[in-house]
């Protein structure tokens, strides 16, 4: 999912009918039927069954099918539709923000540096750029629309400023207030990565701080 289903995954439960239906198939220990759930909240089952199905096509709940007798084979009946939380984690911050990225980064960093003995900052640094190439290397089109498309994917919200491209947003903002020259060297190495998976040789990026934007300035590599 990305940040506009989450938006989207969060909408449907403004509803309060729905909202008590996902808040009590969470709480339960089990996964939950329709006759369950709508006995629990005191709704029509069929009313229950589309709000929960609703909730499902939001990406808030996952189903499976199970016979709740336990029994097996012919006469045992048609299996029961079964509702359960999803795993996947709901998020939503604006301006978006990737502090899951970093962790994982910093946590990758820190095991790479205790078993190599290379300083976290390096680790940390090639970490960045590796994962940059990946994101990078889903989009390679010509011209700096394809980079264009990545960074925003990214959530760095990138906009020309004369020939150069800035970013209006750091997906990493609070760290980078808290650590800034460790956090901002790994936001120019994710930025160097995907400028490499993306294959755009002609531009390179650079730190250089400014209060309107993310540190980094991506800029013609003849100018640099």
């Amino acid at each position: 999912m990305d940040a506009y289903q989450d938006i989207s995954a969060v909408a449907a439960l403004d509803e309060p009918l729905r909202r008590r239906l996902y808040q009590y198939v969470c709480a339960s220990e089990h996964s939950v039927g329709r006759d369950e759930a709508s006995a629990a909240v005191d709704l029509p089952r069929k009313t229950a069954a589309f709000h929960l199905d609703k909730l499902v096509e939001a990406g808030l709940l996952t189903v499976h099918f199970a016979r709740l007798t336990g029994r097996s084979g012919p006469g045992a009946g048609r299996p029961s539709k079964l509702y359960s939380r999803a795993e996947h984690p709901i998020s939503i911050q604006l301006p978006e923000r990737s502090y899951e990225l970093a962790a994982q980064l910093l946590a990758q960093a820190v095991e790479d540096a205790e078993s190599t003995g290379v300083s976290p900052q390096d680790s940390l640094n090639s970490r960045a750029l590796e994962a940059g190439r990946v994101a990078g290397t889903a989009e390679r089109k010509t011209g700096d629309g394809g980079l264009i498309e990545v960074l925003t994917r990214c959530g760095y919200e990138p906009r020309y400023d004369g020939d150069d491209i800035v970013m209006a947003n750091c997906p990493f903002h609070s760290l980078a207030k808290q650590h800034t020259d460790l956090v901002c060297a790994m936001n120019l190495g994710l930025i160097e990565g995907i400028l490499d998976g993306a294959d755009h040789a002609a531009r390179r990026a650079r730190l250089v701080p400014d209060e309107r934007y993310c540190c980094v300035r991506i800029g013609h590599r003849a100018d640099s």
